[in-house]
């Protein structure tokens, strides 16, 4: 077994950390909304929040189960139903939703240095490991990004702001870095 530095799969572990996160935002914006909202897109050419998270759990099963060994687009992907809202409900979505993360966070996890070199396939396109991970990260985080703005709209004046609310950032900065270490990053 090779010796690796505990910094050698540091950008994995900050893809894992980002991932996270922004499936974090993602379940926190999905549990403000009413189960019917979930079905709800803003318009015939949008799509609601269930189908984006249909579409996002496919491609997460899709590119993540046997991630090193079978190409990224799995032969019993149907992608274009992950488009047509299936009227699961809360609790299917949820755990196809789950499932699409636990493979995508399971893979990551076990990747080694060793792996890192090597080539993995998307829709038979070459891809390097690095490559495939960053390709996935900016496409879940952009659905993710639908999800919260979709779940933002239905909320309404019941939404519970999932970063720092506006006009806060002040109050923020000055909480972490307490009032003098604050005013002395900032310039003041």
């Amino acid at each position: 077994m090779e010796s690796t530095s505990p910094d050698e799969m540091a950008w994995r572990d900050a893809a894992v950390t980002s991932l996270l996160y922004h499936k974090k935002l993602a379940d926190g914006a999905i549990a403000q909304v009413d189960d019917k909202a979930l079905h709800r897109a803003l318009d015939e050419h949008t799509n609601s929040i269930a189908v984006v998270m249909q579409h996002v759990a496919g491609n997460l099963r899709s590119r993540w189960t046997d991630f090193l060994t079978s190409d990224g687009e799995k032969a019993d992907r149907d992608r274009d139903s992950e488009f047509t809202d299936q009227g699961a409900g809360r609790a299917e979505l949820l755990e196809r939703w789950n499932a699409g993360w636990q493979a995508l966070v399971g893979s990551l996890e076990a990747l080694t240095p060793a792996d890192v070199s090597r080539t993995v396939l998307i829709r038979g396109e070459p891809h390097g490991v690095p490559l495939a991970v960053e390709r996935s990260l900016a496409h879940t985080c952009y659905h993710v990004g639908q999800i919260v703005l979709l779940a933002r709209h239905w909320a309404g004046a019941k939404w519970e702001t999932l970063t720092i609310p506006r006009g806060g950032s002040k109050a923020h900065n000055q909480a972490v870095w307490s009032g003098d270490d604050y005013a002395k990053r900032a310039g003041r």
